[in-house]
């Protein structure tokens, strides 16, 4: 995996460590790595098959 760096509202970090504490999601890194493959599978890959 490759590292980047972003910046995000303390509103998403806060519902981040909440999923995490919830036990949703084992860390931040996993929640954002899942909403960027859904967000890829929807706006991406769903139009290239078309």
């Amino acid at each position: 995996m490759r590292l980047i760096s972003i910046k995000v509202p303390t509103a998403y970090i806060d519902g981040l460590n909440k999923l995490v504490e919830m036990g949703i999601y084992p860390s931040r890194s996993e929640a954002i790595r899942v909403a960027v493959r859904d967000m890829l599978k929807k706006e991406l890959w769903s139009r290239e098959r078309k």
